[in-house]
């Protein structure tokens, strides 16, 4: 697999157009502007979510292991902070390929104490 770059969030919000459409889905930065016609659900879904995170929609739709999969086809990089490794087993594709991991939670410093303990 190719290296894959880094991406923060205010660089993908600025990919928010029918010419120049990115999101997020579980740390995945998708440039989907070739898929915004081709989208079973219409262009205008895609575009709502266009320059954000949108895994919750994703996930809420309930989209097939097939959806999934063509995820891979228009992965441009990651967000900045999710760590995304590769599995052992090499020859899946698609999501479920990947192991992930959130950015860890940090304390407030209310929640620290006196002394960040």
């Amino acid at each position: 697999m190719e290296k894959q770059r880094i991406f923060t969030l205010s660089q993908v919000a600025q990919h928010k157009s029918k010419e120049d459409c990115w999101f997020i889905i579980n740390g995945r930065v998708l440039d989907v502007t070739k898929f915004l016609e081709e989208h079973p659900g219409g262009e205008e879904v895609l575009l709502d979510s266009a320059g954000k995170d949108a895994t919750k929609d994703f996930n809420d739709i309930g989209h097939s292991q097939a959806s999934k999969n063509l995820l891979v086809k228009y992965q441009v990089g990651f967000l900045q902070g999710y760590g995304v490794q590769q599995s052992d087993d090499d020859s899946k594709v698609g999501v479920d390929s990947y192991k992930e991991s959130k950015p860890k939670e940090m304390k407030s410093f209310r929640d620290q104490g006196r002394y960040g303990a």
